[in-house]
């Protein structure tokens, strides 16, 4: 796999940085963290060599400097909201980042719930959090925000709110997901810190869209797909334009709130240190990009990905049309089809051949092998024996699975258990290799290959189980699927 990306640069200089603008502000920085801190796969997807975890080493070589404060809004609480990528709420992502952080080494000073009145689940929330030793304060809703800037910059405003007891130079903000109030967090302990007699400072991190890069180029244009539900739009910086005559680029939403957010310095300090949005973040990510070419072909990988789930989204009746024009309108400006994912077209002509659902799976070093269903197995289970066969150097005609394994198993499926499908499913696969792998060398071979599948590339012509999906993802595949639920009737 061709790298795009230095890491090792990336590292160094994004914490060194961050360590320059604390000086900045006389030893006392809120830095707000957007993203994801532990599995940033897409910033791994779009620039090839930079680690998932990436973020997290960076702060790791600050840990000395640096607290983190988790914060909750008590709307997502009431609501149970939940993540999609890890399928748990908010509230217990807050414990669960908790625990993550503190394992690393990193110190996590309090959790901050944002948007409190009162709300009974909220109030049990935060008496686990404190049986848990875990320090808990209250923000409150501010009538106006963030447009009444007389009332928020007062003593019902962020005045209100509970004052952040933090002990460390460096204190990152950062919450499960988007609209949790990071922001309005960091420039409340502004207000107070500065009721208090502590010139603190604020800036923003945010991967994405890259402030060095065209506005147009893949990397940033990838990063609007993967917002399309919110409806991100990157735009040239106005402010930076007209301050420094330099274009650079940043997403619509911290250009439409800068204005209010120049408003609140004002009210704080009497002066905005800031003359921009771009100036505010202390993302060096675009300076570490080695191969642009591949970076660009990432990307737009990247972008078809996210159309084919879009896709699935409408064909699971979910409301994603805006998604899908969205997603479809980014391809169109950037001249690209599904047509460039190899895997797609190789997994839709062996459907066509067959006239049966088919997979298939490109491998890190471009080969792709394809699959049917059968009657023994799903289309994904033999792809997985496929492409675990091929790894291993045996030949395809050598069935490391007999079918006196996988008899039984179906037995049990659909005698026992129920079910309407006798075919094995991947997870089903894997547990009758790793039985097989104690006597069977080739069974413990193919196993053997499984880490050799992170970073592969697959595509199915109908949408899978969930089952099915969850195994790709853990083994680290990224899957598509065709929008197709039912029987295969499809015609290419």
């Amino acid at each position: 796999m061709k790298l795009g990306f230095d890491n090792n640069k990336y590292l160094k200089i994004q914490s060194e940085h961050i360590k320059e603008r604390i000086a900045q502000f006389g030893n006392k920085l809120y830095l707000e963290f957007g993203g994801k801190l532990f599995d940033d796969f897409h910033a791994a997807r779009v620039l090839p060599g930079f680690q998932p975890d990436s973020k997290l080493q960076m702060l790791l070589q600050l840990s000395e400097y640096a607290e983190i404060v988790i914060v909750i809004s008590a709307e997502d609480i009431e609501k149970n909201k939940v993540r999609g990528d890890l399928g748990i709420t908010y509230d217990m992502d807050v414990i669960r980042l908790r625990d993550e952080f503190t394992n690393v080494g990193l110190f996590v000073g309090s959790v901050v719930i944002t948007h409190y009145a009162g709300q009974t689940a909220v109030d049990q929330f935060k008496a686990k959090l404190e049986k848990m030793q875990i320090k808990t304060y209250f923000h409150y809703i501010i009538e106006g925000y963030p447009s009444n800037i007389r009332l928020i910059n007062s003593d019902e405003g962020f005045g209100k709110n509970d004052y952040i007891e933090t002990t460390r130079p460096l204190v990152v903000i950062t919450a499960p997901g988007p609209g949790s109030g990071k922001m309005a967090t960091c420039l409340s302990q502004l207000y107070q810190d500065n009721k208090r007699g502590i010139k603190a400072g604020y800036a923003k991190f945010e991967t994405f869209p890259i402030w060095n890069l065209p506005l147009k180029h893949p990397v940033n244009v990838a990063y609007e797909a993967a917002t399309a539900d919110l409806n991100d739009v990157n735009m040239i910086d106005p402010f930076h334009l007209e301050a420094y005559g330099e274009t650079t680029v940043n997403y619509n939403r911290d250009i439409e709130i800068f204005p209010v957010l120049h408003a609140i310095f004002e009210g704080i300090y009497g002066e905005n240190p800031y003359k921009s949005p771009t100036d505010m973040g202390v993302n060096m990510v675009g300076n570490c990009i080695i191969d642009d070419d591949v970076c660009r072909e990432a990307s737009h990988q990247e972008i078809i990905r996210r159309y084919y789930g879009a896709l699935n989204k409408l064909a699971n009746s979910e409301p994603a049309d805006n998604e899908v024009y969205k997603l479809e309108l980014l391809m169109q400006q950037s001249k690209i089809t599904t047509d460039i994912r190899e895997v797609t077209v190789a997994a839709k002509q062996r459907a066509a051949k067959e006239d049966s659902p088919a997979e298939a799976i490109q491998l890190t070093d471009g080969t792709i092998i394809t699959s049917k269903t059968s009657e023994l197995l799903g289309a994904s289970a033999a792809l997985l024996l496929n492409a675990l066969k091929h790894l291993a150097g045996i030949n395809h005609n050598v069935h490391i699975i007999p079918s006196s394994t996988i008899e039984p198993i179906q037995m049990t499926k659909v005698n026992y258990l129920h079910g309407q499908n006798p075919r094995l499913h991947t997870d089903e696969v894997l547990v009758a290799l790793s039985m097989l792998s104690c006597t069977e060398e080739n069974a413990k071979k193919a196993l053997e290959q499984l880490p050799k599948l992170s970073g592969c590339q697959v595509h199915t012509t109908v949408m899978l189980s969930e089952v099915d999906t969850k195994i790709f993802k853990k083994l680290g595949c990224d899957i598509t699927s065709e929008p197709v639920r039912k029987k295969f009737k499809i015609k290419y």
